[in-house]
């Protein structure tokens, strides 16, 4: 029920704001006819295109109806196949969604990042808070390939790299995810990289594994091993929960005789560098040719793409 008043609160809020824009956009509009001034005329226009804007969102935001979609996401991302050139891209891609990230006012809270052995990053582990990141962010996850000269070959040759794209929802500790402790095998280690000589002078890291389904989760952002532990516990009951979630829809497509598709595992994106610029998602062939601009964050045209696939029965 608080879940359902805080979305009606965030409705009306919505509908608040865009009347005041259209009303502010309509005076602006009508004094510029009367006084024939083109500065009050372009005043008005962009006003009117903020309130389109608004708008389009909104309109998006209807395809966001799953329990979990308002929620925040807990991004994680694997260096895959591509030795140091995947590790790189990996730390393109945090990069990629930590701009888009900004670009929403939303926050971006790293929670454990291993670095590759000569650049970039093996894994990493983030949140993402903002209404509504895991609504968006849900259809970035599988496996994004990046084609390009590699900067680790000294002959300048073409190289192709992976990295998989997990997300979940910031479980709400209002729902229950048990957890036994028996179940649980809890490693401390000392923390790595930046982070002062606390954090790297004790055991201050924490990293879980669940038994039974063999998940690891870990997290040394805190120089507390108290607070380590509880946001690996978050991650970890985020994780269990998605697990339960895709193992019903098995369940239920089996019954429903049909094949279930994993998105993760599959490649729904291509980045290519070279030897011309585009990015291509495979699910909607949405293709853009400012690769550049894509990677700086501009993610948005695949993400409606993918939402409204999904909503019509697509394979996003």
């Amino acid at each position: 029920m608080l879940r359902e008043k805080r979305g009606v609160e965030r409705e009306l809020a919505f509908l608040k704001t865009l009347e005041s824009s259209l009303s502010d956009a309509s005076v602006l509009l009508e004094l510029a006819e009367e006084a024939g001034d083109p500065s009050t005329l372009a005043e008005g226009a962009d006003k009117l295109a903020e309130s389109e804007r608004a708008l389009a969102d909104a309109e998006l935001r209807q395809l966001l109806g799953g329990d979990h979609d308002a929620d925040n996401a807990i991004l994680s991302i694997n260096a895959g196949a591509g030795g140091t050139d995947a590790a790189d891209w990996a730390e393109m891609l945090l990069r990629m969604y930590t701009r888009w990230a900004e670009t929403r006012g939303y926050a971006v809270e790293l929670l454990d990042a291993q670095a590759g052995d000569e650049a970039g990053l093996r894994s990493v582990t983030a949140t993402v808070k903002g209404e509504y990141a895991y609504g968006y962010l849900k259809v970035e996850q599988g496996v994004h390939r990046l084609v390009r000269i590699s900067p680790f070959d000294s002959q300048h040759r073409r190289h192709t790299a992976f990295a998989s794209v997990s997300v979940f929802p910031e479980i709400d500790d209002a729902i229950e995810v048990e957890i036994d402790e028996k179940e649980l095998r809890v490693d401390t280690y000392r923390a790595g990289g930046a982070g002062g000589q606390h954090v790297n002078k004790t055991d201050s890291a924490v990293r879980l594994t669940h038994l039974p389904t063999g998940i690891v989760v870990q997290c040394q952002n805190e120089r507390s091993q108290h607070k380590n532990r509880a946001r690996a516990m978050k991650v970890l009951r985020a994780r269990l929960f998605e697990r339960a979630r895709q193992e019903q829809d098995a369940k239920m497509a089996a019954l429903a005789g049909e094949k279930l598709d994993v998105s993760f595992g599959s490649q729904i994106r291509s980045y290519t560098l070279h030897p011309a610029q585009r990015v291509k998602d495979h699910r909607t062939d949405v293709e853009i040719g400012n690769a550049e601009g894509v990677l700086n964050g501009n993610i948005d045209p695949f993400i409606r793409a993918a939402l409204r696939a999904r909503a019509h029965g697509g394979a996003a």
